[in-house]
């Protein structure tokens, strides 16, 4: 009789045991996705503040057109970031990843134009891209504007800043 019960209580320890490392791994799995999810939040939320400053470094190209057709912006404003979101827009086929739109809410301290506001606009969704590639060292795996962007399991964009 004390032979069954010590074989009885080895298989349900083993039963147990593995119950346990499946839970484990599949809470890894599910772990993963959302730190990665939450260091894209944190370097989007730093690239778009960064993208607000009026002190930009900018190509001569650049440059050469912000003085022709966009003069205005080239003097003294501010910008606030509101908001940063994000929406999971599915599966994308062609990058076999989750596809994350990031939305930003800002206002501006000045009037602009629409054209002026969207490139504003432009210059912050540029800079939220390129922290998230850089975030996690994918710099060289889109294009030069980093549109879209990528990490292990998703693949990023962002939509036109939304100004309130």
């Amino acid at each position: 009789m004390i032979g069954d019960n010590s074989g009885q209580m080895s298989g349900e320890y083993l039963l147990l045991v593995g119950s346990i490392v499946i839970v484990l791994m599949l809470s890894v799995v599910f772990i993963a996705g959302e730190e990665e999810l939450n260091i894209a939040m944190a370097a989007a939320n730093n690239g778009a503040n960064k993208g607000t400053s009026v002190f930009q470094i900018y190509s001569e190209d650049s440059y050469d057109d912000y003085l022709k057709s966009k003069e205005n912006l080239l003097g003294p404003y501010s910008v606030e970031i509101i908001n940063v979101s994000y929406s999971q827009m599915g599966y994308d086929n062609v990058y076999d990843k989750k596809k994350i739109q990031f939305k930003v809410y800002a206002t501006c301290s000045r009037d602009f134009s629409k054209k002026e506001l969207d490139s504003i606009g432009d210059r912050i969704n540029y800079n939220l891209r390129k922290s998230v590639a850089v975030s996690f060292n994918t710099s060289n795996s889109g294009n030069k504007l980093y549109n879209p962007v990528f990490s292990n399991h998703y693949v990023y964009t962002t939509a036109n800043v939304k100004w309130v």
